[in-house]
């Protein structure tokens, strides 16, 4: 009996120590990595969330771009790091979703290695074509591919959009041809050039091409149409029922991170994402602004997880 009471009341001891120190939290800078360049969605996303986030919570959001390997070296750092809520990372499809499908031997796994605080944003992707191919509609892109089976190539600026093309490919029955690039800027450029013929892109680094005219925006691939951009089919409701691939992006810890500080960072999170003016600003790089539980996002990673790893299994790409 007084085992137990012993246990029970060191049990007590350790949440009132948690409990304070999430009281207490944050009193020092937080650290926010994003394991991509400057400049892309998730460095936009990260910026536009730390800063609100420091002025919710009172002490400076660091952002500590750290690319290289697909978001494996930034991610890596961020699960190594001290569960005490003052590291946290922005985690996107290929971090949480697909690495772990194609890269072998990787420092982190994408559930066991992070706390879920909370998902931040969700877009589509934009199926763009070169100036000089001919399709002008995702029918005519799906056409000319069975009539050239690999003389058409696609570019990518990560592993995330190159499964997603894959598996547009394999559900069509086609077969395109893989080039990949370091960014989306590199890729976006090859397009310009006739050096490849399709990109699967978010719509935030790629519309701004469409819009100018310089290649052809074909449909996104999303089941929902964009308000800014009502002129883009999806991929759903022209060749293939219920495709839906997104770009997304959330904030998680590393794993031991307390509940009350997850919960304190969630509930900042969640009222942030959920202003007019984050809601605004977002919509207009054709992003949804998407709150979560910690739960939810968890469950999130999982199912993108599995969804990425049954894709590569089914168009035979092995980690490498």
């Amino acid at each position: 009996m007084k085992k137990i009471r012993f246990l029970l009341l060191g049990a007590c001891m350790v949440f009132a120590a948690t409990a304070a120190k999430a009281a207490d939290y944050p009193s020092r800078p937080i650290r926010l990595i994003v394991p991509f360049p400057p400049g892309g969605i998730t460095d936009i996303m990260s910026r536009a969330v730390a800063a609100r986030l420091s002025a919710s919570l009172g002490e400076p959001i660091v952002v500590d771009n750290r690319a290289g390997a697909s978001g494996v070296i930034g991610a890596g750092l961020a699960s190594r790091a001290a569960p005490d809520g003052y590291t946290l990372m922005m985690g996107n499809i290929s971090t949480l979703g697909i690495n772990s499908a194609i890269i072998k031997d990787m420092p982190y796994d994408p559930v066991k290695s992070f706390t879920p605080v909370s998902m931040v944003a969700i877009q589509p992707l934009i199926v763009a074509v070169s100036p000089g191919t001919p399709a002008k509609n995702m029918a005519e892109l799906v056409a000319l591919a069975k009539s050239k089976p690999g003389g058409l190539f696609y570019g990518t600026s990560g592993t995330s959009y190159q499964l997603v093309t894959e598996a547009f490919n394999s559900a069509m029955g086609i077969k395109m041809v893989h080039v990949p690039y370091k960014g989306s800027s590199p890729a976006i450029e090859a397009l310009l050039a006739n050096q490849i013929n399709v990109m699967f892109d978010p719509f935030s680094t790629l519309y701004g091409q469409v819009r100018a005219g310089k290649v052809r925006g074909l449909a996104l691939t999303t089941k929902k149409r964009l308000s800014v951009a009502p002129e883009l089919p999806t991929v759903s409701e022209t060749v293939l029922p219920n495709f839906d691939a997104s770009s997304w992006q959330g904030i998680v810890a590393p794993a031991g991170t307390p509940k009350p500080i997850v919960d304190k960072l969630n509930a900042a999170i969640t009222k942030i994402l959920k202003t007019d003016e984050v809601q605004r600003q977002f919509a207009k790089q054709g992003v949804e602004a998407s709150p979560s539980t910690p739960e939810e996002f968890g469950a999130y990673i999982a199912s993108e997880r599995k969804r990425w790893q049954d894709v590569a299994n089914t168009v035979g790409i092995k980690p490498q």
